[in-house]
């Protein structure tokens, strides 16, 4: 009985040791006040043109938001995106939106998907090709949609658009749009942390 035991603790301990070898090593994800990484780094536009974050910035500041085409809680968001990146364009803000998924670059996050993309729903900011994920892995963002928002000084939001991805009738907390409004006023958003909730970002392995 007790050799049929220890056979079976070394099958579960194997079993859990291969489940650990398949998850992703933690990310590394930005911290508040942090200045924006690789802010030289180009990527190519839904325009056509090679950007950076710091051609997109201005003095006011710069939202990132690591997005796609095809994760189901972007879709769920479509309206909210589009206001908040709105609402940057029209308050001075610089607003990209950014896809990272690299591992479907021949599929429905292709660039010509995306420019399809970016027209059907009418946005106006940048919306780039993250190649090889490098933008996401400096930022450590895991999920779409994902939220960055910088001052002029550095990092003063990240995390979620608001508190109920499903239903936006049903919000209480729109993080970021509190955080939008705190940056026009130069003021420190309330609440600078959430947790986002989203679809991994598909990198190539």
């Amino acid at each position: 009985m007790n050799f049929k035991r220890t056979v079976l603790f070394i099958l579960l301990v194997a079993g859990f040791g291969f489940s650990f070898v398949k998850l992703n090593p933690p990310l590394d994800e930005l911290q508040i006040n942090s200045a924006i990484p690789m802010a030289d780094y180009k990527m190519k536009d839904v325009s056509g043109k090679d950007v950076s974050l710091n051609e997109i910035k201005t003095t006011k500041g710069l939202l990132v938001i690591f997005s796609c085409n095809t994760c189901p809680y972007v879709k769920l968001s479509e309206s909210r995106i589009l206001e908040y990146s709105n609402f940057c364009l029209n308050n001075g803000i610089g607003c990209v939106l950014v896809n990272s998924n690299e591992a479907q670059r021949s599929e429905d996050d292709s660039y010509d998907e995306m420019v399809k993309y970016h027209a059907l729903q009418k946005l106006k900011c940048n919306y780039t090709v993250d190649e090889k994920s490098q933008l996401a892995n400096a930022f450590g963002a895991g999920r779409t949609p994902q939220c960055f928002l910088f001052n002029a000084n550095g990092l003063v939001y990240k995390g979620a658009i608001d508190d109920n991805v499903k239903d936006p009738s049903a919000v209480k907390a729109p993080y970021l749009k509190e955080a939008l409004t705190a940056l026009t006023k130069n003021e420190m958003p309330k609440t600078q942390v959430t947790k986002s909730i989203g679809c991994t970002i598909k990198r190539v392995e």
